[in-house]
């Protein structure tokens, strides 16, 4: 049998911010969660689970500036680039083997290549959160913190319940969105195939 070809997917800086932002993010969804709900739990008290939301949303933050300005200055970026031809067509096929293909021996529709790091449903639904969700995320979150940058009244509403709204349907995207992320990872040649790559940076076609 011949080697098992592999690709160097993830580099180091890319899996250091990949690891910090995972942490960060679930530490904001549950501390997030409990602030919605204004528990009190008797081992973390609520002021300290929003100094805690506070400042894993600092380090989210300064992580996402990381990621954005590691993808402008490097290769990776290239990945995120959504081209105009098959744009409906792709995620569709994407979709279907996803529903019904992988479970009938089908190959993959969009193999992994050096030219190809994502299928595109991933590609789309990275693009959303990463360059949309995440940044309105951090805007919100900033004026929240300092909530005399925000509008007082938007067409008779309150701008601090406005956006205290999108925050927290941005933040619920995030939850859904990293539920299904964890759920693809597993697809591969064994469920754990997937998360050793983003620990060695290779990654096995």
């Amino acid at each position: 049998m011949g080697k098992t070809e592999k690709i160097y997917f993830y580099p180091v800086w890319l899996r250091i911010w990949h690891g910090i932002n995972a942490l960060g993010i679930i530490i904001l969804i549950i501390t997030g969660i409990s602030m919605q709900s204004s528990l009190d739990s008797p081992l973390i008290g609520f002021s300290l689970t929003i100094n805690l939301h506070n400042i894993a949303g600092v380090v989210v933050m300064l992580s996402y500036f990381v990621f954005f300005i590691g993808n402008m200055v490097t290769n990776n970026g290239k990945y995120y680039l959504i081209k105009i031809k098959g744009f409906f067509k792709n995620p569709i096929k994407q979709g279907i083997y996803y529903a019904w293909g992988m479970f009938h021996g089908q190959k993959l529709p969009f193999p992994l290549s050096e030219k190809r790091k994502f299928n595109p449903l991933q590609k789309y639904s990275y693009v959303l959160i990463m360059y949309i969700a995440v940044p309105v995320v951090i805007i919100t979150g900033i004026a929240l913190l300092f909530p005399e940058l925000i509008i007082e009244e938007v067409y008779g509403f309150s701008g601090l319940f406005l956006t205290a709204i999108l925050h927290s349907v941005m933040g619920f995207f995030i939850s859904i969105f990293l539920i299904i992320h964890i759920y693809v990872a597993s697809i591969g040649k064994s469920p754990v195939d997937n998360f050793k790559s983003i620990i060695s940076g290779w990654h096995h076609l």
